[in-house]
């Protein structure tokens, strides 16, 4: 229908006659000369429908309103001497419109396109009217572009892109996953898949080499601003590899993805051992971004006169007490705010917060009493404080305190705002430990597909594998590990988490078998898409770059899913809804 979009035209364009497709963005009459700025995917060009050169097209663009769809022709001109318009890329022209057609008729909108006022929930009831916001179309477009980059680089690598299943079979996480009822047999469910992990081994053991996929993965979760119950990722997995060579392509998939989005990144990238992580920066996924690293004090402390903190100190292969350095803080921060401090780290399970100040005259504070002069030069030489500088303290249980003091790093960066947000600073984490203790059960932090370093230490949690996550500026991108090719060890993995035989042959019998016909040595790592994509065009939730996204409590306002189906069609899944009686 069109001959140019609506920014494809330009000076060298003037006489030219041409075709133009699009909405019309704003309308105004001027005298009877009637201006309609037209809208398209590229952008705004002015029309101008004057009776002097169509009287038709004149009476047509009378009745036209915002975001009428319309199809104009006519030829292109240059603005008049002191007309030109330097905020828009067509500023310099205008077409005179010839002929001009209402494709479709729009109803006054519920808001006002482009309005930043506009409730999030509002938006996404229309969400094909948000849509229609430039900077829509620029995130979309940039997403595109990204998984393009990801997909030839993977291409060009020797991958192969192969979809798995989307129906498949619960997992031992059974809470978290989407059951789909089976009409044929009658009782049984399918799962929507967390992930395609199984499949991608089994595709491994089958002599593929090299899969990638971007996946469509759901997740029956607690949602928050970087999750969704259903998203998207880069999946991939390579045989006769290990943890570097997963590195080496993973860099240069997201060295292309960011070339392709016009932002040049550099690799290789940072690494650090998770256990350094959880100590300095109390997350396992720091954002390096900034400095307010954590430093153990507990050998200092173990000497002091309070008793509270020299008991906490007897005990340190499972207490810390942990020091957290603010420069400048003394002149930063008042009273009042340092007494609020201590309720911040309360709500994550802290009994309270302490801290010095370095004056001039050296530490003060109220802990200061009950250390000795030396004591006082230790912390701060251990500290590396200066004249005006605050140290904060936590004391207590190991991920206790390494949970609220990473919090309250975070939150005194965000509060003294000196997060830089035109930096992307990435590091790989390394080395997690194989499993994690959860009211006296082990769990397998990542999962029980992978590859532990070695299963014979007597506490479980001492346990490392071959796992690594890709973290930028403080969100986990992606995770990823070597994984089990061997029977003995994926049986043996198994039996510390508690999984008996009968079990592991019900759920993942086919993969336990498979491993006993020939596997190879296999590694991989997925992305998620969405994450990667929020980060990229710096907006705040993941919502704003996926196309149509579910709220907070994993609903969709456009479609109003979830919503009940017919008792007909529940009889003949063999289901039956118990009534959920509200309180």
């Amino acid at each position: 229908m069109r001959s140019h979009y609506c920014t494809q035209i330009d000076e060298n364009d003037i006489g030219t006659e041409v075709t133009l497709c699009g909405w019309a963005n704003s309308y105004r009459d001027h005298g009877g000369v009637i201006f309609i700025d037209l809208r398209d995917k590229s952008g705004l060009v002015q029309l101008v429908c004057d009776p002097v050169d169509s009287k038709e097209a004149h009476k047509v663009a009378n009745e036209i309103r915002d975001e009428f769809v319309l199809i104009a022709k006519g030829k292109v001109r240059a603005r008049g001497e002191g007309l030109e318009n330097k905020n828009l890329k067509t500023g310099k022209i205008e077409v005179v419109v010839e002929n001009l057609t209402v494709e479709s008729k729009s109803e006054p909108l519920p808001f006002v396109i482009n309005d930043p006022k506009v409730g999030e929930e509002t938006r996404l009831k229309y969400r094909y009217l948000d849509l229609r916001k430039a900077s829509s179309y620029e995130t979309f477009r940039l997403r595109s572009k990204a998984t393009i980059a990801a997909r030839n680089i993977l291409d060009a690598n020797g991958f192969l892109e192969v979809e798995t299943p989307i129906l498949t079979k619960s997992t031992p996480e059974g809470a978290r996953d989407y059951l789909v009822p089976s009409r044929v047999h009658g009782g049984e469910f399918y799962a929507l898949p967390q992930s395609p992990q199984l499949f991608k081994q089994l595709l491994m053991v089958g002599g593929f080499d090299r899969y990638f996929q971007i996946a469509k993965c759901f997740r029956d979760e607690d949602l928050r601003a970087d999750r969704q119950p259903e998203f998207t990722q880069i999946d991939l997995e390579m045989s006769f590899a290990g943890q570097e060579d997963v590195i080496k392509v993973s860099e240069d998939m997201l060295k292309a993805v960011f070339s392709a989005c016009g932002i040049s990144i550099n690799i290789p990238f940072n690494r650090i051992p998770y256990h350094e992580a959880m100590e300095k920066y109390g997350s396992d996924k720091p954002d390096l971004r900034y400095d307010l690293a954590m430093v153990d004090v507990i050998d200092i402390f173990a000497r002091c006169e309070n008793e509270i903190f020299s008991n906490i100190a007897k005990n340190s292969h499972i207490n810390r007490i942990k020091a957290l350095k603010v420069p400048n803080g003394d002149n930063i921060f008042s009273k009042r705010q340092m007494k609020g401090f201590e309720d911040y780290v309360r709500k994550f399970g802290a009994s309270g917060l302490g801290y010095f100040q370095l004056k001039e005259d050296g530490l003060k504070g109220p802990l200061a009493k009950f250390f000795s002069d030396a004591d006082l030069e230790e912390i701060i030489k251990a500290t590396d404080l200066k004249v005006g500088d605050v140290v904060f303290f936590g004391a207590g249980e190991k991920k206790l305190v390494l949970d609220y003091m990473g919090r309250f790093r975070i939150y005194l960066a965000e509060l003294m705002e000196i997060i830089p947000d035109d930096v992307f600073e990435f590091v790989w984490v390394m080395d997690f430990p194989m499993f994690e203790v959860e009211d006296g059960r082990v769990k397998a932090l990542h999962h029980p597909f992978t590859m532990p370093k070695d299963l014979d230490k007597e506490n479980v949690e001492d346990i490392e594998s071959i796992a690594y996550d890709i973290v930028l500026n403080g969100v986990e991108l992606g995770g990823g590990s070597v994984r089990i090719h061997k029977p003995d060890i994926q049986e043996a993995v198994f039996k510390l988490l508690g999984i008996s035989d009968e079990e592991a042959e019900e759920k993942f019998g086919f993969l336990v078998e498979a491993l006993k016909y020939g596997a190879p040595p296999h590694a991989g790592l997925a992305f998620g898409l969405d994450r990667l994509m929020m980060l990229i065009t710096k907006r705040s939730s993941i919502r704003d770059v996926i196309a149509f996204p579910k709220t907070q409590s994993a609903q969709c306002l456009l479609t109003q899913a979830p919503s009940p189906v017919a008792n007909d069609q529940l009889r003949e899944l063999s289901i039956r809804v118990r009534e959920n009686k509200k309180a």
